[in-house]
């Protein structure tokens, strides 16, 4: 099922994980944003639907120690006409049919600890972690900043 996964990321179509016949994700597109110089942080973005029927919940992702020291959940959100950014503490809820987007200004992934910033053209090999779908390998190609992905203001 992994070799099924991995080669699913790498041809661009989507990852699937299935624990039973009762709970599936599919990852779309998961991306990174090129990093400007050396930068220590980086973001990461996907699109991750629930194709079964009972709800599940991101609670990590995993990437090797050579390409991050950590990759944590993260959330941008306005409070009180401030931008502000954090983890999200439980992971985050896919519900059962639903379409859930990890995109720049909301949720994401956050790559810390870079030994050297991420640059167009590669990839970073990670493991999503479900709580009912278990483990799905998928990798995140890195993107040209202001290229078709996202916006660059990570």
């Amino acid at each position: 099922m992994k070799r099924i996964l991995f080669l699913a990321a790498l041809l661009g179509a989507p990852a699937y994980a299935q624990d039973d016949a009762t709970s599936s994700v599919a990852i779309a597109h998961p991306f990174a944003i090129e990093t400007v110089g050396n930068a220590p942080v980086g973001g990461g973005y996907m699109t991750i639907r629930n194709t079964g029927p009972r709800d599940d919940r991101l609670l990590a992702v995993i990437v090797a120690p050579d390409v991050a020291g950590d990759a944590q959940l993260h959330e941008m959100a306005m409070e009180d006409g401030v931008m502000r950014m954090g983890p999200l503490e439980g992971g985050i809820p896919i519900p059962a049919g639903e379409t859930v987007t990890l995109a720049p200004g909301g949720m994401h992934v956050m790559f810390t600890q870079l030994e050297v910033g991420l640059r167009a053209g590669t990839e970073i090999p990670a493991t999503l972690v479900f709580e009912g779908a278990g483990p799905v390998e998928i990798v995140f190609e890195v993107e040209p900043r202001g290229g078709a992905g996202g916006r660059s203001d990570h």
